[in-house]
């Protein structure tokens, strides 16, 4: 609990079994209510390592329904726990669960009620082995959406993120896509309805066991992160409504 206020932390998992443990060994318990961890029909033994680790909230999904999908899970799991405070945490060790109280302290405290954990403040991506390629898309990428949605941020693109759930009550989530571009969608959402993001330095790893999405899936990444833009623009000017911000 921090302030009266229950902190939950999600883990949307897949093929995780070997990372797990040491991230779940980092996540500060002494703050820390509950975990959630959602197996989007892995094919290592992810579950049996949740479950050796004492995981209380394990789910499975029966076919893989995307990571997009996973968070949906996870995210309405967590409301139903009556969680105040959601972080969601990779179990894939690439984020570090020791900015689990950071990112706590400044939704707990009513400065912000959404923390993104971003790559790009400092040299973080880079001297952790992020791609080259991927770090100047990323760059490209953002500088784009900051205009299309009137905003600022250093990335749209982790995931490593802290959500007061009234964000999450407010924006509709379960509409979105059940692919990568989830992450965009719920980001462009929030900013629709005007809620403030806070963004902390957040080192990262690559890493041969750490998830990551090949060169093809990138394109289409990025192409839907431009869909995502440009509909939220239109949909600010009245042009049309976006079927995600209803």
């Amino acid at each position: 609990m921090y302030k009266n206020q229950k902190i939950i932390v999600v883990l949307p998992a897949y093929n995780a079994s070997q990372t797990l443990a040491q991230t779940y060994a980092e996540i500060p318990f002494e703050m820390v209510d509950e975990v959630v961890l959602c197996d989007d029909h892995s094919k290592d033994n992810t579950i049996a390592v949740a479950r050796k680790l004492g995981i209380k909230h394990v789910i499975s999904h029966e076919f893989n329904k995307g990571y997009g999908g996973n968070q949906k899970t996870l995210y309405n799991k967590a409301l139903e726990l009556k969680g105040d405070i959601i972080i969601m945490l990779h179990p894939d060790y690439q984020y570090t669960p020791k900015l689990i109280p950071s990112m706590v302290n400044i939704i707990g405290e009513g400065l912000y009620p959404v923390v993104l954990g971003s790559r790009i403040i400092g040299k973080g991506a880079l001297a952790g082995g992020m791609p080259r390629y991927k770090y100047i898309a990323n760059r490209i990428l953002t500088l784009t959406q900051n205009l299309l949605i009137n905003y600022k941020l250093t990335e749209y693109h982790t995931g490593y993120r802290a959500f007061h759930a009234d964000v999450l009550r407010k924006i509709s989530f379960n509409q979105n896509s059940d692919d990568f571009v989830f992450d965009n969608e719920m980001l462009s959402q929030i900013i629709f309805h005007g809620f403030h993001i806070a963004e902390i330095s957040c080192p990262t790893k690559y890493f041969k066991e750490a998830s990551s999405i090949n060169f093809r899936r990138s394109v289409k990444y990025g192409m839907g992160v431009l869909r995502v833009s440009l509909s939220h623009l239109f949909t600010k000017w009245g042009i049309y409504k976006g079927s995600i911000y209803q």
